[in-house]
């Protein structure tokens, strides 16, 4: 399993280890091979070369993305960088001798398009059946729009018939097919609902009082990297109407890859508002561990100490932070964002929804679960039973023992060039 990062909580390496948990279930062994690893992964091999922030590999991406046009020139450095990545990366194919390689998103966004095509590269010269797990096209980000290596994009975001594809919600997959005429499975993210959420113990007991919460405080929980699309100020302004309660907006994850001036402007807004905005990804990880002289609780911590979560997102691929939340029995302020009203809203989940900003009727839905203990008992009692049956550990199973029989089947009818 092949990305430029496996590692952490953002929403490609949750999904990797769902997958790599399903796929060693039914017997398969799986390495990792990524440019940042987790420091206590045991079955990884770390290249760096393979991680989108090596200043080579930004380089290329602020060149490739900065226009339109086509630049030959970019495309051969780029092409010749791909081929010496293919070099690096051979000793590893040859020690770990894979049957088959599940591409993590590096064949669908592009963050690191050398990397692209060497693994497009050793695919072709083992002639392995691949399956690119696609978690972001392309055009689904502005960043991308406008470009100078367009055939590359085209040819290697994500590669021709010889993968099988998965895409992550239906508008995705409608997309791949009218762009690239690309047909894929739909794999939605997922979570193990059969397997109960954990509970208060001695660890996480004085998980508040180490992020200076005092008692009484009402914790609301933004369970999502800090970055635009996320809509965090929105967060901002419900704390602002909740005033009264004293709340406290713990934000769980760092900015990410797109720079530190969107949290500069929460940070500003926050203190305009006279919220208590928390950034706590020093304290919350994957796994729980001890960093210096302080904790670092894992993410299950930071929900299961969270009164009302928040994630009013204008975009995302699917909704791991829904899903995480339904698995935590916490209640969910959700953005309206496309896949949302497409593939999950439907099923029947009831959250308190946000349009553009925070109305009186969105405080009201709030306010309202916050004070009904048994409303809110139903409420996640119903979300979990049908995120249950929609997007549990069963869909993963059937449609990765799919894409696997599949990619052995067209690794075995393709014409692999000489």
């Amino acid at each position: 399993m092949a990305s430029t990062r496996l590692a952490g909580t953002d929403g490609v390496s949750l999904e990797a280890a769902k997958m790599r948990e399903v796929l060693r279930a039914a017997g398969h062994e799986v390495w990792y091979l990524a440019g940042e690893l987790d420091p206590d992964e045991e079955q990884g091999v770390l290249v760096p070369e393979m991680h989108f922030a090596r200043p080579e590999v930004r380089a290329f991406t602020e060149r490739a993305f900065a226009g339109e046009g086509l630049d030959p020139h970019l495309t051969r450095e780029i092409e010749e960088a791909g081929v010496r990545l293919a070099a690096r990366l051979d000793p590893v194919f040859e020690e770990l001798n894979p049957e088959l390689l599940v591409v993590q998103n590096a064949w669908a966004i592009p963050m690191h398009l050398p990397l692209a095509l060497a693994l497009w590269r050793l695919v072709q010269r083992r002639r392995l059946p691949a399956v690119s797990h696609n978690h972001d096209y392309p055009w689904e980000r502005p960043r991308f729009a406008r470009s100078h290596v367009r055939p590359l994009l085209d040819r290697y975001f994500p590669p021709d018939h010889a993968v099988v594809q998965l895409s992550i919600n239906s508008i995705a997959q409608r997309e791949l097919k009218e762009r690239r005429g690309l047909d894929s499975l739909l794999l939605p993210n997922v979570m193990d609902y059969d397997r109960a959420p954990p509970g208060f113990d001695a660890f996480n007991a004085d998980f508040r009082e180490t992020l200076g919460i005092r008692p009484g405080q009402l914790l609301l929980l933004q369970p999502t990297r800090v970055i635009p699309r996320k809509r965090i100020e929105l967060a901002v302004d419900l704390a602002a109407e909740l005033a009264a309660r004293d709340p406290v907006l713990l934000v769980s994850h760092a900015a990410g890859d797109e720079g530190q001036d969107y949290r500069r402007g929460l940070e500003t807004y926050a203190a305009e508002r006279r919220v208590d905005l928390r950034f706590a990804h020093e304290y919350v990880a994957p796994r729980r561990r001890f960093s210096g002289q302080h904790k670092v609780y894992s993410l299950w911590d930071a929900y299961l100490h969270a009164d009302f979560v928040t994630y009013p997102s204008r975009y995302e691929g699917f909704g791991n932070a829904m899903l995480e939340a339904v698995w935590m029995n916490k209640p969910l302020l959700i953005g309206r964002y496309p896949v949302y009203l497409s593939d999950i809203r439907p099923k029947g989940f009831r959250f308190v929804e946000v349009e553009d900003r925070i109305t009186p009727e969105v405080v009201g839905g709030v306010t309202r679960l916050l004070d009904d203990a048994e409303l809110r008992r139903s409420v996640v009692e119903h979300n979990r039973a049908l995120a249950r049956r929609h997007f549990g550990y069963d869909a993963l199973r059937r449609v990765s023992r799919t894409a696997l029989e599949q990619a052995r089947t067209r690794a075995k009818e393709v014409r692999w060039p000489a």
